[in-house]
């Protein structure tokens, strides 16, 4: 269009800025070459109104473009001013880098990143408003094989006694172990000279109340890719929230699991109790005979029915993490407890480090991949816990109460 401009004017030159009566009177009735209306005049003055009116026509086309141009200009300005006021909000600049995240906007690795750094924000925001007592760390760490976090950590505040929410965002090549892993739950994996491209991102956080009346929380929301030998990628996502009472309320329990249930019904009513159903048989201490708590939802290798549905259900689980937890928080922080009470909780924290360390495929995973950040990993064990040699609660008691529970799962939301 730019080339054709200066052609286009140098044409319209000849005709000394003015067209003659013949050529006004033609314009003015509108004359086209395909209906006959030329007829009567001559020929070069029919050249000349040909090429008036191919040059109005190409002016008003370039017109046009070049305010679609800047309409894309503002449209891209704004999405990234956008951007930025939502990386404003987080605890720490994005793992990825705000330039990173803007030349691939549009991607699922820079949509979930956002998601979780939002995720990130918005928990410690709502906890350290009900803490009162303590501020969070803010520790961003880089990984040499590739990708960084950014761990989020309170401790010894008023409320919580450990409170840690942490990002990672990591790539490079699998590990022997790590890809074992995989295999192990049925996942097809192509490797290329025994190596395995891969990125995985995530948030995922425990937190430890001080008062025994105030449950346990854990959730962590996920996404992976795998590229294989052939070029082909495999990507899934996983995730889950669940509760850890140290004394069972069965109001808060029918909360907690009615804003999960919402959550997924939103985009299918199936799957709340599916998950639910895996949350209460993945958090089984085998050598116990217990549940770690009273459940939530928990699923992995999601993968259906689209990339995007995907990432829209796992969006809902995550906003639904402040609305289902908080509540309880400022509802039983400042109860009363004896140090009985006390001790239980300490017991209690005792079967969650077993399960942890003993079971946890995300805890196993962490330590299988090179490079890992350790501190991050074993941030969801509390300060303190306790391990009493055959230690049974009297019959009967609140403490034998949340142990049938633990054992046998129950309903909570019909």
């Amino acid at each position: 269009m730019s080339l054709l401009l200066p052609l286009l004017l140098r044409g319209a030159g000849g005709a000394r800025g003015a067209l003659r009566p013949c050529c006004r009177a033609a314009a003015r009735r509108g004359l086209s070459s395909s209906s006959g209306g030329w007829a009567g005049v001559r020929p070069g003055r029919r050249s000349l109104l040909a090429g008036l009116a191919g040059a109005a026509a190409a002016l008003a086309g370039l017109g046009l473009v070049r305010r679609a141009e800047m309409v894309s200009r503002e449209a891209v300005a704004e999405e990234e001013d956008e951007l930025s006021r939502r990386c404003g909000d987080f605890m720490a600049p994005p793992v990825s880098g705000l330039r990173e995240l803007r030349s691939r906007r549009q991607d699922m690795r820079s949509r979930m990143e956002m998601l979780i750094m939002e995720t990130q924000s918005q928990v410690c925001r709502a906890l350290a408003q009900v803490d009162r007592g303590a501020a969070f760390t803010v520790d961003r760490w880089e990984r040499k094989e590739g990708g960084g976090g950014i761990s989020c950590v309170l401790q010894d505040g008023n409320v919580f006694e450990k409170a840690g929410v942490n990002v990672s965002v990591v790539f490079g090549h699998l590990s022997e172990e790590a890809a074992q892993q995989m295999k192990s739950r049925g996942k097809t994996l192509k490797t290329k000279n025994g190596k395995l491209p891969f990125c995985a991102m995530g948030v995922s956080s425990v937190i430890h109340p001080k008062n025994p009346h105030v449950p346990t929380i854990h959730f962590n929301y996920r996404y992976f890719e795998i590229e294989n030998a052939d070029g082909t990628k495999q990507w899934w996502f996983g995730g889950g929230t669940d509760l850890t009472p140290t004394y069972l309320n069965e109001e808060d329990a029918v909360h907690f699991h009615k804003t999960l249930k919402e959550a997924c019904d939103e985009h299918n009513p199936e799957l709340y109790p599916k998950y639910k159903k895996w949350c209460d048989d993945y958090f089984y201490i085998k050598h116990r005979g217990e549940r770690r708590g009273i459940g939530g939802i928990f699923f992995d290798d999601l993968d259906s029915p689209s990339k995007e549905e995907a990432f829209q259900f796992v969006q809902s689980c995550a906003k639904a993490i402040v609305p289902c937890y908080v509540p309880i928080v400022k509802k039983h922080s400042h109860d009363s407890f004896t140090p009985e009470e006390k001790l239980w909780q300490q017991l209690r924290r005792g079967r969650y480090v077993e399960f942890n360390l003993v079971y946890d495929r995300g805890t196993k995973f962490g330590l299988a991949t090179p490079g890992s950040r350790i501190e991050s990993i074993l941030m969801s064990l509390p300060l303190t816990a306790r391990w009493q040699y055959m230690h049974t609660p009297p019959e009967k008691s609140r403490e034998a109460e949340i142990l049938e529970v633990l054992r046998n799962p129950k309903d909570w939301v019909h």
